[in-house]
């Protein structure tokens, strides 16, 4: 077996940043645990630093060809660490000093290890575990709170993971018994020439795992609920880290499993993408709750990152398209929650009016997320649709881009009904809701609404690092 742990720096360090906070933050005094979420915080720059090194190597397989270290899996946990990092700064006002404070830290670390592994399982087996491990710490983030929504929130988010989970074990059963392996270059062989009946039912159940990760219709019945429920720097790390994982892991099993399968799989795919950005845009057009609608924006983004996956086999552009889509929703996506972060008593539109009177800076990465979320110009969302956009076009899928377009221009009238309010009302001198909670809140605001311009800025010199290969 071709074990390499130095090949897993990034993953080791996370693994090691949990198991050491468990360790540290039984001993320390509850005013001290800030010194786990120091620790915390190094083993994800720790393993950025790695991942900046492996992406100069050339990519490998470990541990029995089960995992993959290559453009897509380096990318993801790029992604994944600075994303666990801004959650972590964004989370300080509300966990500090907690009395479960180290615990939060580490289910966190532990979650974006199981989102990483997703992205590289070249193996079933492995893929469900990764699934499991991306799954279990978030049950009890969504609960961490332990007041009613975020308990109500928790239980319908783990009834509905154990549903999908059996679907997805059963789904992995059945391509085990049909194409004689779980590894996808064995089954990528021999899944062509067996039953296309059991391959479907077979694919189809694994997908629905990874549509429950994503968020994606039809499994996206829990996002609303646990985004309004949990804390809010756990609804912005369940609503955008998971997806990240998920949605790579379905580039790859599409890619490295099913290219010679006798299945229509791009047009499900498609067809799962509109269903996503419809939904999501149609239940978010007259929300009052901003959470809410964040939820159903997050669902809407999860279709248009799915038309790059409809096209995995068919554009060039499709890999480069997906990592910097997920990039460019990452930042955008938690920095809008960074901001109702620092706004916890604002949980209505109506509660910002008068932001940009009362909070200049705030207001500004409020417009500059929920714009970019659109897709506006120069933010990174926008050149991420239009490379997305393009893919699909090149992939013979136009009529999917023209839906596409239809949803972005469609999504302006919920995001401008937010913004309309804190940029052009006066302040509510009667009900003050626009009580700041910290800095460190803010300063993930900033931070992320920074990010979201300069990698749109920097698109032409980011955008060819996600065209490398998937395997040597």
């Amino acid at each position: 077996m071709n074990e390499n742990p130095a090949a897993l720096i990034p993953e080791l360090a996370l693994v090691a940043g949990a198991v050491l906070g468990l360790l540290l933050g039984s001993w320390l005094p509850r005013h001290r645990q800030w010194l786990v979420r120091v620790l915390a915080g190094t083993a994800c720059v720790v393993g950025l630093v790695a991942t900046v090194i492996a992406m100069r190597t050339a990519p490998e397989t470990v541990f029995g060809d089960s995992f993959a270290v290559d453009t897509a899996t380096n990318a993801a946990r790029f992604i994944v660490l600075a994303a666990t990092l801004l959650t972590l700064c964004l989370s300080i006002d509300t966990v500090d000093s907690h009395h479960r404070e180290t615990e939060f830290y580490a289910l966190v670390q532990l979650g974006a290890l199981g989102t990483i592994m997703l992205v590289g399982a070249l193996d079933l087996l492995l893929l469900v575990a990764a699934y499991l491990l991306a799954s279990l710490p978030l049950y009890a983030l969504a609960g961490f709170g332990k007041d009613a929504p975020g308990t109500e929130a928790a239980l319908k988010y783990y009834l509905m993971g154990v549903l999908f989970g059996v679907l997805m074990l059963a789904g992995t059963t059945v391509l085990y018994g049909t194409g004689g392996a779980t590894d996808y270059a064995t089954l990528a062989r021999t899944l062509p020439d067996t039953s296309r009946a059991a391959v479907a039912i077979g694919v189809l159940a694994v997908l629905a795992g990874l549509l429950f990760k994503i968020g994606g219709v039809p499994a996206h019945f829990w996002v609303p609920d646990v985004t309004d429920g949990a804390t809010t720097p756990v609804a912005a790390f369940v609503t955008t880290v998971p997806k990240i994982g998920g949605l790579a892991a379905a580039y790859r099993l599409v890619v490295e499993a099913l290219p010679a399968v006798s299945l229509d799989w791009p047009l499900l795919i498609a067809i799962l993408a509109t269903a996503s950005m419809t939904l999501g845009n149609l239940a978010a057009f007259f929300q009052e709750n901003v959470r809410r609608l964040l939820a159903y924006s997050t669902i809407s983004q999860v279709g248009y990152v799915l038309m790059a996956v409809a096209v995995a086999t068919r554009s060039s552009l499709a890999l480069p398209a997906l990592l910097f889509y997920l990039a460019a929703y990452t930042v955008t996506n938690l920095g809008a929650f960074a901001v109702v972060a620092e706004l916890p008593d604002a949980r209505r539109l109506a509660d910002y009016r008068g932001l940009a009177r009362r909070h200049p800076g705030l207001a500004a990465v409020l417009v500059v997320c929920l714009l970019g979320l659109v897709g506006t110009p120069p933010t990174a969302v926008f050149l991420g649709k239009l490379v997305v956009f393009t893919a699909t076009i090149n992939g013979d899928l136009a009529w999917l881009a023209v839906v596409a377009v239809i949803n972005t221009v469609a999504s302006l009238f919920y995001y401008l009904r937010w913004i309309a309010p804190a940029l052009f009302t006066a302040p509510d001198r009667e009900h003050d809701t626009l009580v700041p909670a910290g800095r460190f809140a803010a300063l993930g605001a900033y931070t992320a609404g920074t990010a979201s311009l300069a990698l749109g800025l920097a698109g032409g010199l980011v955008l060819p690092l996600g065209a490398g290969p998937l395997l040597p």
